[in-house]
Order: structure tokens, then C-alpha cells, then sequence
């Protein structure tokens, strides 16, 4: 499990639970079945030493904790780099920043709401200090991307639960030299290059969000060592590259359904570029105006993407419901039995004792007959 993530390099963090919270599903995805607690406990010590952290990447995103080292470029430029509410924090209440700080150094881990209830106006001095939820949140949020504060999992209402690094990282991950910067970048397109196979600059910039120069600098410097190839992509237009170290399949195998923030999605333009499917994710369209539904998660078969199901994981009735289903027009002819047979696992995995199709979509009449048989 730990090693899929080290695999991917990052998997992105998301409130959205629908089917399961966002960095569950691509875990899923790649190994079948597996118990999520695991998923949480290798970023929290207790009998072991925490194996991934969190922190921001291509979002809020799970990473190994080797990875670390190579991110500190981006606390060390958190007044410059953070969003505008995290800087002005800092710059307008330098005082409430040190004293969220302190309160978590002599009390954490504490999410955000555990701040608020334990102190608030009652800290001495709380009606000097100003103790609402918004700024101490942004003070929490501007000392998290600094590295100063980091997370220790995630409690009620997936709260992001606040502590200080040296009751979180291995000992050895803290006191890992900091490369230069460039060096730093360097590393982490490398990574992106690694979990992408065929992949453009622009994409292997955006796994990391890196800076646009650097990362090209990068490239470039990744193409004179020979740790990328250039390739050419029938159709794309822009310089396409390969890991050296890339090894292509004789045949692809295998079926899983991708949630709309794993890596192989999150980046829509690559999406259509690999594989000709055009998403879009619907959660802030208006009911009325979704064509697809609501959480749509793209149905991954061999080496296609050729149907893609709207789900929900009713958690009451134990059942896993597909709001609408949708098959690709050039679909092969056994996308129905192989997503039904996904739709079992999945529901397996989430506890549901059932899976329901609704009557929308192109694909749903079928999908509900195998569903009957599978």
C-alpha cells in the first residue's frame, strides 16, 4: 500500500465523499482491496515511524516522507508563495502566528476547532489577540505550508489535524540535508517523469506545481544526463519525453475505475491527449446542467478509457448506487461485464452488500443485466 504511494510519488487529499474520501480510490485502483486504515496510520507514528506526510504538492496531497527534503524550498518561500490569506496573516498578526504556534507545540496535535474551544476569548489577553475561527485557521494554514506546523491525520469532519514536525517525521527525515533548490526541483520532476510514462514538460510540471522556468530548466537537464528520452506521440504536437528507465508492457491488463483526482485524471488536457476522453468534473455544475452526474469516475479497461459511471456509496442501505452510466463509442465489446465486475469490487471494498443501477446513460440497461449474472 505504502509502496503504491511511493510509486505514484504523490496522491492528492480531498474532502469529497461520495464514493470514498479522494486518496483512498487511487490506492484502490492499482492493488484491489485493502484496509484504508492502513492509509492513515503510515502518515501518523505509533508503533512505526510515519511513512508518508502531507503537505502541498500538485494540492493537498499524501507523499512519502523522503520527499521532504525536496519540498522545503517551498516553506522556506511561504511569504511569497503561499495564497494571499496565508501571507497576510503573517504580515498583519506576526503575534497570533507565534502564539497558534506555541499552543500547538505545548498541546497538539489540535485541529482548527480544538484551537478555537480550548482558547478563545478565555486566553489571557483574548480580547486583545482577536481569537476568530478565520484567522487562526490562516495562521494554522500559513505555518503548515511553512514547515513549521505539519499534519497528524485528520480528525472530525476530516479536520486537519495540527502538530509540530518532530512528533510527526522520522528523525532521520528531519535532520536529511536540504538540497539547493534547483537540485530539489530537479528530483521532483524525475518522480513525475517516473509515475507519468509518456509525458509532456507542461505535464510533468503540474504533478508538482512547479515553477514553469525551473521546471523546464529541469527537462532540459534530465534530457542531457539521459534520465529522460524524447519521444515522438503520433498526434501530440508539443516535445514528449520517457523516463530511461521506463519498461513498456507486452500487452496492458486489467480494469479499474479512476476517481477524479487521480494522477492519471487530474490533469484534463493529458487525459484527452492520451487517451481521446474529455472530462469533466460536475460537482459545481448546477443538477440541471450536468450531462454526466454528479462524482463521474472514468472506467479504466486494458489500455483504454471506455466508460464512465456516475457512483455514490449509500452508506445507510449498504449499497453502492450508479446515478448514470456511459460507454465511449468505440468501446470493446465486454466493457459492460468488466465494469460490472469492477462495480462488484469496489462495492466489496466500501462495505456495500449491493450495487444499483438507475435507468440513465447509454450503458445502464446493460450494465444492470450483468450486474443480474456477475
Amino acid at each position: 500500500m505504502v509502496a503504491c504511494v511511493e510509486r505514484l510519488g504523490v496522491v492528492q487529499i480531498d474532502s469529497v465523499n461520495v464514493v470514498s474520501r479522494a486518496h483512498y480510490l487511487p490506492v484502490h485502483s492499482r492493488i484491489g482491496d485493502y484496509e484504508r486504515a492502513w492509509l492513515d496510520d503510515a502518515a501518523v507514528p505509533g508503533r512505526r515511524p510515519a511513512r508518508l506526510f502531507e503537505y502541498w504538492a500538485h494540492e493537498a496531497s499524501l507523499m512519502p516522507v523522503t520527499l521532504h527534503p525536496l519540498l522545503r524550498w517551498r516553506m522556506q518561500n511561504a511569504d511569497s508563495e503561499s495564497w494571499g490569506g496565508m501571507r497576510s496573516i503573517a504580515v498583519e498578526r506576526p503575534d497570533l502566528v507565534e502564539t497558534v504556534l506555541r499552543a500547538v507545540a505545548e498541546e497538539g496535535p489540535l485541529t482548527a476547532a480544538d484551537l478555537e474551544a480550548r482558547h478563545g476569548r478565555a486566553l489571557p489577553g483574548g480580547e486583545h489577540w482577536g481569537w476568530r475561527w478565520s484567522e487562526v485557521k490562516r495562521a494554522l494554514e500559513y505555518l503548515f505550508w511553512s514547515g513549521r506546523l505539519t499534519s497528524a491525520g485528520r480528525g472530525p469532519g476530516f479536520q486537519r489535524r495540527y502538530e509540530v514536525p518532530d512528533r510527526v517525521l522520522p528523525p532521520e527525515v528531519l535532520a536529511a540535508p536540504t538540497p539547493p533548490r534547483a537540485d530539489a526541483i530537479r528530483a521532483l520532476v524525475e518522480i513525475a517523469a517516473r509515475a507519468h510514462g509518456v509525458a509532456t514538460e507542461p505535464d510533468l510540471r503540474d504533478y508538482f506545481r512547479l515553477p514553469t522556468t525551473e521546471s523546464r530548466v529541469a527537462v532540459t537537464e534530465l534530457l542531457e544526463a539521459g534520465t529522460l528520452v524524447p519521444v515522438e506521440v503520433t498526434g501530440w504536437t508539443a516535445p514528449a519525453y520517457l523516463h530511461a528507465a521506463a519498461r513498456v508492457p507486452r500487452a496492458a491488463s486489467g480494469r479499474a475505475l479512476l476517481a477524479p483526482f487521480d494522477p492519471l485524471v487530474w490533469t484534463r488536457p493529458r487525459l484527452q491527449r492520451v487517451f481521446g476522453f474529455t472530462y469533466r468534473l460536475e460537482i459545481y455544475v448546477p443538477a440541471a446542467k450536468r450531462v454526466h452526474g454528479y462524482y463521474v469516475l472514468p472506467f479504466l479497461l486494458r489500455d483504454r478509457l471506455v466508460a464512465r459511471v456516475d457512483l455514490k456509496a449509500d452508506r445507510v442501505q449498504k449499497v453502492l448506487r450508479v446515478r448514470s452510466a456511459w460507454v465511449e463509442s468505440d468501446a470493446p465489446a465486454d466493457t459492460a461485464p468488466e465494469l460490472a465486475r469492477a462495480l462488484r469490487d469496489l462495492a466489496g471494498w466500501l462495505g456495500a452488500e449491493r450495487v444499483q443501477v438507475a435507468p440513465r446513460g447509454d450503458l445502464a440497461a446493460g450494465l444492470a443485466a450483468e450486474l443480474i449474472h456477475c
